[in-house]
């Protein structure tokens, strides 16, 4: 059994440096819209388990839906649709279609 420190330097990507990197995140993708995730940003519990439900880099991701008061989104991933709150979905980072 691997430990907790092999999960994440499995699933953990490079930093966006500032001259190549995503214009969005899923948090400020308007609705129907989408893209490829490009990178999701942190190394805590959080990040890894967005990785671990598909959000990881070079997936296509479009937002489909928000709650009335806007929290949490509705994102197709994978085939399947995932609610997330906004500022999980804060740190997806996202290569806009």
């Amino acid at each position: 059994m691997a430990d907790e420190s092999d999960t994440e330097s499995r699933f953990h990507s490079p930093p966006v440096g500032p001259t190549s990197g995503p214009t969005a995140t899923l948090a400020t993708t308007r609705i129907g819209r989408g893209g490829r995730v490009h990178d999701v940003r942190g190394e805590d519990a959080v990040s890894l388990r967005l990785l671990e439900m598909g959000l990881t880099p070079g997936v296509p991701v479009r937002v489909v839906a928000q709650a009335p008061l806007g929290d949490p989104l509705e994102v197709e991933v994978r085939g399947y649709r995932l609610s997330i709150r906004r500022a999980e979905a804060a740190r997806v980072a996202v290569d806009p279609d």
